[in-house]
């Protein structure tokens, strides 16, 4: 059943929908799990993956499906909707779907995105739990991530104390020397907090810490969430968080969390992270929430153990991206894909006419600010020049060898001609497009959609990517830059050169995922420039590394790993009644 999505608020829809919401031990029956795969908490329930994963390991995996985006507006395209409406419209058709998602911060989500659970009547359920913490994943890996913060100031403390003789005889640790103008890691909160992006810690006396620099960034930017996204079980979990650089000794020398001793212990506190959450759609389609790294820093996506899971229960499994396709799906493309082994089926692209519009010519889109009026009237001529911008996407999906399946997410406001347009453009750069009122209608909206996906995923495709591992560091981003983005080249800064220079020397970094790390509201660097620029150079000032997640990250522009709180947040509006506990003002 459909809801009045015009006129019902999400949390109205998800609040009814929540009504018939299979419990733990329904959706161990739907799933034909065994009794002791499905670990209940509260009305959710966490999938045991180690023993999902060994029970089916000879069974087929079934359709793998990417859901990415054109650059998107500050506001989104919908993405998240999209891949619930595609879970919904497959279900209509009576096939064997579930999905994946990233679960959200809570950083954007009191400030001014609200949830990122979907929208109208495809959306995931129960909204409430997905927007406040879920099962409690974020808050392992922050405990995590902040002991390692403890055992290195501790550390550092206990060095200045104590001399060589005392340190051995208190600590039976050697002397690790730590520089102090090179730690690598902050500490880290799961909230938009400004306030805390550059801090002194350590004042008092010298039994108060370890007195220097530091700072605070957002959970989901941790390097143990980039760890969770990749990791392909607990002793993998386990190496990687014993080889996260923290900081650098006197002499250069990477000082890790195995130095220090404490990354065992960060493993005991995300034990349990390893687990995806289940949720489901409006419609009750099965969906595995587990990880939510930064799409910017990190690879941006749903995990791939959510992924192997999903694709030993479902017969169709829908995982997105995050991001347009020059972040999301080339990461998804030569990074997720090459750590996991799995092969994608098809891409599809969400593609909204308001983007378009703002890519053909459209007034400024601010994040927090209403959508100008504009975007609701018939204009030809801007999503005509607009899907410039999609076009060029659509080219770097059939690069990878797929054949992308074009989404046009549409909206009540959106004309039949504005569609048009774009199908026609979609179409001539030899992709399939599908319009979908999944928003308004959920799965009986989404069909023709669903069709599309299905036909793509029975077409043979040519998967490769777009370079080798043995490619030096350098020759990836210039590639990455031409072929991705569409830029005439790379300008390194001396720093960033003399940085990649070394690690492209050092054979321990060989095997290490390019992670590029630029804004996504742009083709290009400069967040303002929008649809297919035209005549630039990508500028890289710097490559960041993360030895435990095995990534470099070169960095084109500047990014923040602590956004700021804006003057309208959505913290304002969330509220509880006292009398039954509901939470409202959250979507």
């Amino acid at each position: 059943m459909a809801y009045d999505a015009v006129n019902m608020a999400d949390w109205q829809i998800s609040e009814e929908a929540e009504k018939n919401m299979p419990t733990p031990d329904e959706w161990r029956e739907k799933l034909g799990l065994e009794k002791d795969e499905m670990l209940p908490m509260g009305r959710l329930g966490k999938l045991d993956f180690l023993k999902i994963i060994d029970r089916l390991k000879d069974k087929p995996d079934g359709k793998y499906i990417e859901v990415t985006a054109i650059t998107p507006t500050p506001l989104g395209e919908g993405k998240s909707t999209t891949s619930c409406g595609l879970m919904e419209g497959l279900g209509k058709r009576g096939v064997n779907v579930g999905g994946a998602l990233r679960q959200p911060s809570g950083g954007p989500t009191m400030n001014v995105k609200g949830t990122a659970a979907g929208g109208g009547n495809s959306l995931l359920i129960p909204m409430t739990e997905f927007s406040l913490g879920l099962t409690g994943d974020i808050n392992d890996i922050m405990n995590a991530h902040n002991l390692a913060m403890v055992a290195l100031t501790a550390r550092m403390q206990h060095e200045r104390n104590y001399n060589d003789e005392q340190l051995a005889r208190l600590t039976g640790m050697p002397r690790l020397e730590i520089d102090p103008t090179r730690v690598e890691m902050g500490w880290i909160i799961d909230f938009c907090a400004q306030a805390l992006r550059n801090i002194v810690i350590g004042l008092g006396g010298r039994m108060d810490g370890f007195t220097m620099q530091s700072r605070f960034g957002i959970a989901v930017g941790s390097e143990c969430m980039a760890i969770l996204s990749v990791i392909r079980d607990l002793a993998d979990l386990k190496e990687r968080l014993n080889n996260i650089t923290v900081a650098f000794d006197k002499s250069g020398k990477p000082v890790t969390t195995g130095d220090l001793e404490v990354g065992n212990a960060m493993t005991a506190f995300m034990r349990q992270t390893i687990n995806p959450t289940m949720m489901c759609t409006a419609e009750y389609n099965p969906c595995l929430v587990h990880a939510g790294p930064f799409a910017n820093i990190a690879v941006g996506q749903s995990s791939i153990i959510a992924d192997r899971v999903g694709l030993k229960l479902f017969d169709y499994h829908v995982t997105e991206s995050g991001f347009g396709a020059d972040i999301g799906f080339e990461k998804f493309w030569n990074v997720k894909s090459r750590f996991s082994g799995l092969k994608p089926h098809v891409s599809v692209l969400t593609t909204t006419i308001r983007a378009l519009k703002m890519h053909g010519g459209g007034p400024t889109v601010v994040t927090g600010k209403a959508l100008p009026d504009e975007y609701t009237q018939e204009n030809l001529e801007w999503v005509e020049k607009g899907c410039a911008n999609m076009v060029h996407h659509i080219n770097t999906i059939r690069k990878a060898g797929i054949n992308p399946v074009v989404c046009i997410n549409r909206f009540y406001t959106d004309t039949d001609a504005e569609c048009a347009v774009i199908r026609k453009a979609a179409e001539a750069a030899g992709a399939r497009c599908a319009e979908s009122k999944h928003w308004e209608l959920g799965g009986e909206g989404a069909l023709e959609f669903a069709d599309a996906v299905i036909d793509a995923c029975n077409e043979e495709n040519d998967f490769k990517f777009l370079y080798p591992l043995e490619m030096k560091l350098r020759d990836r981003v210039e590639l990455i830059a031409k072929e991705v983005y569409g830029a005439d080249g790379v300008d390194w800064s001396p720093e960033a050169n003399a940085k990649a220079k070394m690690l492209e020397n050092d054979p321990k970094y060989g095997d290490f995922a390019t992670m590029m790390v630029k804004t996504h509201e742009s083709l290009s660097h400069d967040r303002t420039i929008k649809g297919v620029p035209k005549g630039w150079r990508l500028p890289v000032r710097d490559v960041l590394i993360y030895s435990g997640a095995k990534f470099l990250c070169p960095c084109a522009g500047t990014i923040s790993l602590m956004p700021g709180t804006g003057s309208n947040p959505a913290f304002r509006r969330v509220d509880v009644d006292p009398e039954t506990g509901k939470v409202t003002g959250l979507f």
